[in-house]
């Protein structure tokens, strides 16, 4: 897997930054889609540090975490900093657009990583019609023309197009997206979420030196300052899946993609996810993956 693109660095290898009026990079980009078409190299699979809005023409693949979806109609992406993905190259007749921006971009106007649409278990890519696509279309030149204007509020006016943009894309498609109408957190849902981000915050995983440090119930516990089973019992009631099943699932996760877009052994693997023995990675592997091992399941 490739290191983690800097929101600097992607900006200035395409060389439109777009500078503010003290020569600083701001937080938030646009770019047309057919500078970025026809390439013979696909865009490499990796984790950017940055959010990304795609629009994209035509039928697609997307590489997301370890899933492959498929789009047959046009896509719409959104991509957030903690999970690692690519797309397939596209051919040289697609059109669309993308925009790029950074936490500091929605600093003081809400969690953007609270919509669903960026959460790392929601539906990151949406098939639209040709009459869908003309409308996020419209949308997102909205924003070429503001970010080209010489107005003093353009930032603010760019996060509310973005706004539009995602509340577009929710409203499209509104059973995806449906939350659950909840006016108080328990105490239970508290700790699952403060759970689920340790948990997440651990990947992806960058470097065949770089290795977990959370990977078992009792360690979370200690973390959390809570007892093995209070814990175990929380998350049991909100996400109805033990401490040790959500762990497997999210290393399960992290291995096939790892084992798929990149060539580290399979012993570098098991190092990186906690298992200092191969052979219980593999034992591990075969149970969370029906019986696949770890190398049958590369070669597929």
């Amino acid at each position: 897997m490739e290191k983690t693109l800097s929101y600097e660095a992607f900006n200035q290898k395409n060389n439109e930054e777009y500078l503010d009026r003290d020569g600083a990079l701001e937080p938030f980009n646009v770019y047309h889609l057919h500078n970025f078409i026809g390439m013979d190299k696909p865009m490499p699979y990796s984790r950017k540090d940055y959010y990304k809005i795609s629009l994209i023409s035509g039928p697609g693949t997307v590489y997301y975490a370890d899933k492959t979806l498929e789009v047959k109609d046009n896509m719409l992406l959104f991509a957030n900093p903690l999970i690692p993905y690519n797309w397939a190259p596209l051919p040289a007749n697609r059109k669309g657009a993308f925009c790029v921006f950074t936490d500091e971009f929605f600093k003081g106007f809400g969690d953007v990583l609270s919509y669903p649409v960026f959460k790392p278990d929601g539906v990151p890519v949406l098939s639209l019609s040709d009459e869908e696509f003309a409308q996020a279309y419209a949308i997102l030149n909205k924003m070429f023309e503001e970010i080209a204007s010489s107005y003093e509020y353009k930032l603010d006016a760019l996060r509310t197009i973005t706004m539009e943009l995602l509340h577009t894309a929710m409203k499209l498609r509104p059973a995806a997206y449906k939350q659950t109408d909840k006016t108080e957190s328990t105490a239970a849902e508290r700790i699952t979420d403060i759970f689920m981000e340790l948990l997440e915050r651990q990947f992806p995983i960058e470097s065949p030196h770089q290795q977990i440090r959370l990977h078992s119930p009792s360690q979370f516990a200690d973390q959390l300052n809570v007892h093995n089973n209070h814990l175990n019992k929380a998350l049991k009631e909100v996400t109805g899946k033990t401490t040790s099943k959500l762990i497997g699932d999210r290393i399960a996760r992290e291995a096939r993609a790892l084992l798929k877009h990149t060539n580290w052994t399979i012993a570098e693997i098991a190092f990186t996810l906690g298992f200092e023995d191969p052979s219980y990675f593999i034992k591990f592997f075969k149970k969370n993956n029906t019986q696949a091992t770890p190398r049958s399941f590369r070669s597929a």
